[in-house]
């Protein structure tokens, strides 16, 4: 990719160059998944976490023809605001660069730019996964296979509720991607804490993570790691009481016929109608959550590469 369509921030390119500890961060949250304001807010938070935890925020985007990481507080605005953001994954990327369009990347298209620009954690609220009737649709997102590629930890609470968990965790172990479950003995379920399966790896400190995390490079095993956060439980709505929401939005979808791209944010806004907007409260904890502990992470991989 040629540097006029690769664009690093200023903050990002000097702490990358030194080796200094980068979180990214992708937009879809910003213009999918949050109403305004909430939407800015919380994307300026969480960039306020990261630095605070010690580590430079890159939150990425396709803006004006360029994949742009690392972005300004007015291009995060344009981002909260705009409504023909395109959501971008892998597949659409080089099409919105060339086509000079506004784009936000999802968590596939992220993990994607944080390889290509050398950043090794990237914090989300819930990866994508198994939809419900995958046999049938074959709809797998393609969050799975770029983690299988890309040498990324991705920091989330699990993937989201709205999929089929235990088959979202048999793709990962068939693509071998480790999952890590932090403090917990159960894989989370986004909102929810607990969601039945157990936990394939637990690990309760970021040194550790960081030390799996380079350990495979040097047995020189490709793809990410997926690091399981769950939410503060403050914050959850446990499985059980937001399993009906759950249904309820999915059979909505159905009867409106939305497909593709469109299903996710749809039934996120659908649950937030539900829930009265816990499920907002929830997404929004869970983030700033998993960017604190991400920023943790790569301290914690900046400083084995610096002893190595």
């Amino acid at each position: 990719m040629s540097t006029t369509r690769l664009a690093l921030g200023d903050e990002v390119a000097e702490a990358l160059r030194l080796g200094n500890p980068v979180v990214a961060l992708e937009t879809t949250i910003v213009s999918h998944g949050m109403p305004w304001p909430d939407n800015l807010d919380t994307a300026l938070a969480v960039e306020a976490i990261v630095r605070d935890a010690g580590a430079v925020p890159a939150t990425i985007a396709v803006v004006d023809g360029a994949l742009r990481i690392g972005l300004d507080n007015a291009t995060l605005r344009r981002l909260a605001r705009a409504d023909d953001v395109l959501k971008l994954s892998t597949a659409d990327l080089a099409y919105a660069i060339v086509s000079g369009g506004l784009g936000a990347t999802t968590v596939a298209a992220t993990i994607l730019a944080a390889r290509i620009a050398g950043i090794d954690v990237f914090a989300t609220g819930g990866i994508g996964g198994v939809h419900r009737g995958a046999e049938r649709s074959f709809d797998i997102s393609a969050d799975l296979s770029e983690l299988a590629r890309s040498a990324v930890i991705v920091v989330a609470s699990g993937a989201k509720a709205l999929l089929d968990l235990p088959r979202t965790l048999e793709v990962l172990e068939t693509l071998a991607v480790p999952v890590i479950c932090y403090r917990s003995d159960e894989f989370p379920a986004f909102w929810s804490r607990r969601s039945g399966l157990s936990a394939p790896i637990r690990l309760d400190a970021a040194a550790d993570i960081a030390a799996v995390f380079t350990a495979r490079a040097v047995l020189r095993q490709s793809g990410g790691v997926l690091v399981a956060n769950p939410v503060r439980s403050d914050c959850e709505i446990p499985l059980d009481e937001i399993r009906p929401h759950i249904e309820a939005a999915l059979a909505e979808a159905g009867a409106a016929g939305i497909a593709g791209k469109a299903v996710t944010p749809f039934l996120l806004d659908a649950v937030h109608r539900r829930t009265g907007g816990r499920s907002l409260a929830a997404n929004i904890a869970l983030i700033k959550d998993n960017a604190r502990l991400a920023a943790a992470i790569a301290v914690a991989v900046a400083d084995i590469r610096r002893r190595s």
